[in-house]
């Protein structure tokens, strides 16, 4: 329908334009601002009237601003309104509904797992149950859109669902109380010897901090006396809680020289910071490894470089992505909003993080990340960082210890471990989701046992449980009939990262998002490596 031209338009294009609370005359001139939102207004107008088709000046709009922050920056960005609601929940790390992960599987709302301690794992709703009903109508259908909008709901709201539980023959009913429902930043937080305490990380929410410590005493208490943080593809968040995660593993210096943790450089002196360590922590003398990879982004990078530049432990893996840049976001009058770059952020030897993306488009920009060669080894003293694509490019700088690093390139590891690569056969596999259809079916039959058999015992599952060669033959078989072509010896030479594959997502149905993390480390070469890495962890930070 056409939509008729209103001032709204360049009400919104004059906020972008102004941004609430700053002095517009100081980033340019009142006369040439205003000329630029004539000549808009002109040719919005005059498409608006004159166009061959009808327009939606809405939809004009919003891509005159995305082209706009386009030619700033890659990260500075548009968010429509509809965006906009998932985006401050990740942030805010947390949302009101029933607490569950859930896919929708041949039209069924199938539970992945409940949120530990949410509403629905509070009433006994278990991983691999059917959602049927909800409210006394079919359930049976609906998309993933239509399951949120209507088993999400204010705190304190009530919503009844009917589920079918493989094993169980009647339907039960649950009348569920919707509550607050954590996003939880950190995945798991597993012992994986007597020593030796893992904690995975996927974002930087306004909880990560108090997730982090909560993770960190739980490890302490179960004897953890080295931590290996993966923080592999975590693209970032609030720059204050990386500031708060990387305080926990640093003292504060002296009074006359504390250690910073991060600071900015901006056009406008207001938007620069500094963030300084502080003393009292007790993971200050903990050994510590870093995981990180491509996907290491920002945040993640900020405590991977505080960590590396302060000699404070090792950092294991892949280069990070190169994200050096500050946004501050800003709310729309109509509930969309916009990032903008308002500063750049160095490590605490002066390093910029950042990676060039002068005369790129955000395709190249991005794929860049993932281009660069890597040799494989000790990097210790940086001297392999020549070899290792942009990285090379940035000029040099020092560690407290002395040792040299790069910036504009991201963090290169000091000790450099490529992931493992995945053949045709199982990616296909993975992309078709194929080992959780099976993993699905299985649950339904032989393995509704092993609840019964290993209850919360994760451990023991992960020593004992082995898939037999009855199940392999069956899962081919599966894989066959869903239109997948397999080589036997193809088969074969997969088979160890094929049956560590299934015996994850069957681990994950029993005992969540930890269980699943903790049988895949055990096919995982970088983590593998780390493990066998302390004694220079430890060297380096001076502990032993």
């Amino acid at each position: 329908m056409k939509k008729q031209f209103s001032g709204w338009s360049v009400a919104a294009f004059v906020t972008l334009s102004l941004f609430t609370g700053m002095e517009i005359n100081k980033l340019i001139s009142a006369d040439n601002i205003y000329e630029q939102l004539k000549k808009f207004q002109d040719v919005l107008s005059f498409t608006e009237k004159y166009y061959v088709d009808d327009v939606d000046t809405q939809k004009l709009t919003e891509s005159a601003i995305t082209g706009m922050l386009n030619t700033l920056d890659p990260h500075s960005v548009y968010i429509p309104p509809k965006a906009l609601e998932k985006v401050t929940e990740d942030f805010k790390g947390k949302f009101d509904g029933i607490g569950i992960s859930f896919r929708v599987l041949n039209d069924t709302i199938t539970v992945l797992e409940p949120v530990a301690a949410g509403p629905s794992a509070r009433l006994g709703i278990l991983s691999n149950d059917r959602i049927v009903k909800i409210n006394d109508s079919s359930a049976i259908g609906f998309d993933d859109a239509k399951v949120m909008r209507t088993l999400r709901g204010p705190k304190g709201t009530k919503v009844s669902v009917a589920i079918v539980r493989p094993g169980v023959k009647e339907i039960i009913d649950f009348e569920i109380i919707r509550d607050e429902i954590p996003l939880y930043s950190v995945d798991a937080a597993l012992m994986i010897n007597k020593e030796v305490g893992y904690l995975l990380v996927n974002r930087f929410n306004e909880q990560t901090s108090t997730e982090m410590l909560r993770a960190l005493q739980k490890l302490r208490g179960e004897g953890m006396k080295r931590l290996i943080l993966d923080l592999r593809g975590n693209p970032g968040g609030y720059l204050e809680e990386a500031v708060r995660m990387s305080d926990l593993f640093l003292d504060g210096g002296t009074k006359e020289k504390p250690k910073t943790i991060v600071y900015t450089k901006a056009r406008r002196p207001d938007f620069e910071e500094s963030h300084s360590a502080k003393n009292g922590e007790e993971y200050e003398k903990t050994p510590l490894i870093v995981l990180i990879n491509n996907l290491s982004a920002s945040a993640s990078e900020i405590v991977a470089g505080a960590i590396q530049d302060w000699d404070r432990g090792l950092i294991v893996g892949e280069p990070s992505f190169g994200k050096g840049l500050v946004q501050r976001q800003w709310k729309l009058a109509d509930g969309s909003a916009f990032r903008l770059t308002i500063a750049r952020y160095y490590t605490p030897s002066g390093r910029l993080i950042q990676r060039s993306y002068e005369g790129k488009d955000k395709e190249k920009y991005q794929r860049e990340a993932f281009e660069r060669s890597e040799e494989e080894g000790e990097n210790i003293e940086h001297k392999m960082d020549s070899k290792n694509g942009a990285d090379s490019l940035g000029p040099v700088f020092k560690t407290h210890a002395g040792r040299s690093v790069r910036g504009g390139g991201g963090i290169t590891p000091d000790y450099l471990v490529k992931a493992s690569t995945i053949s045709d056969l199982t990616l296909t596999i993975f992309r078709r989701n194929l080992f959780f259809d099976y993993t699905k079916t299985y649950m339904e039959g032989p393995g509704l046992k092993l609840r019964q058999e290993y209850g919360n015992a994760l451990q023991k599952f992960r020593q004992n449980f082995q898939l037999s060669g009855e199940m392999m033959k069956g899962f081919r078989e599966f894989v066959v009939s869903k239109g997948v072509a397999i080589k036997q010896e193809e088969f074969d030479k997969e088979l160890p990262l094929i049956k560590s594959m299934l015996k994850s997502y069957i681990a994950r149905t029993l005992f969540g998002a930890e269980g699943q993390v903790l049988v895949r480390l055990e096919m995982d070469v970088q983590f593998q490596k780390a493990l066998t890495l302390f004694p220079e962890a430890e060297k380096i930070a001076k502990l032993n």
